[in-house]
């Protein structure tokens, strides 16, 4: 069940124009495989859609909405890559698949996480590179658990800044002399459980390099449906949700 702010998130990407080709090939996926599986076809869903979103482009163009229609769409490769997985989450809490007392939000500055995504470094602080966070409440609706998603769309983004960061964190809550030489500090007991999301446009994630830093995430998924040992389908991340949070 999703409660009113939720169904107002639904209600805003539906209402987004570029989303709205996005969401017909979606519903489509979802009327064919089911809701989880279709997390595993987001990457199908956003390629197919380039072309019609490339036409709502050129009519806003035309009408003087934009002026940089190539800025605009790099806007929203990223931008959409984060709505459907928001959207998807959320259609399958309302179905009943995803725990009430769990929770989705691209609002991740808000106070409630803070504490939780701040290491610091002698006087200055260090934070993850995030765009989504999945987090549970308690009965009293303070934060009991979350998870912390860095999405890109491609490997050649920033996904190394959150693996260092995931590095940091696990030097600053053990034991060590580089924790004490540079003074690093985390006033937290409950660490974030840190996760990498892509939909990996440009192939790149049999890359030696690239494979490596999987390894230092708490869990990485795609959205593809591809059989790999080192990242796991995005369909997984319900179940993933709910059995952590």
């Amino acid at each position: 069940m999703i409660d009113i702010e939720e169904k107002k998130e639904l209600k805003k990407i539906e209402g987004l124009y570029y989303m709205k080709p996005i969401l017909g090939r979606l519903n489509q996926k979802i009327h064919k495989l089911g809701l989880v599986k279709t997390f595993d076809y987001i990457h199908e869903i956003l390629i197919k859609s380039k072309d019609d979103v490339e036409k709502l482009l050129d009519i806003r163009v035309k009408n003087g909405d934009i002026r940089d229609k190539s800025q605009a769409r790099k806007s929203i490769a990223g931008a959409a890559f984060s709505n459907i997985l928001k959207y998807l989450f959320l259609i399958c809490k309302k179905e009943g698949l995803v725990k009430n007392n769990i929770y989705i939000t691209s609002k991740t500055k808000e106070k409630i996480f803070q504490d939780m995504v701040t290491i610091y470094v002698g006087n200055e602080t260090q934070k993850p590179d995030m765009d989504l966070v999945v987090y549970s409440k308690n009965e009293n609706k303070s934060l009991k658990k979350c998870i912390i998603i860095s999405l890109k769309t491609s490997l050649r983004e920033r996904a190394g800044q959150t693996y260092k960061w995931k590095l940091l964190l696990e030097i600053a809550t053990t034991d060590n002399e580089i924790k004490k030489k540079y003074d690093i500090k985390y006033p937290v007991k409950d660490m974030p459980l840190v996760c990498f999301a892509t939909v990996n446009f440009y192939n790149e994630i049999n890359n030696p390099q690239h494979k490596g830093m999987f390894k230092f995430f708490d869990n990485s998924f795609i959205g593809k449906p591809l059989k790999t040992t080192f990242i796991n389908n995005l369909s997984s991340l319900i179940n993933y949700t709910n059995s952590t949070l």
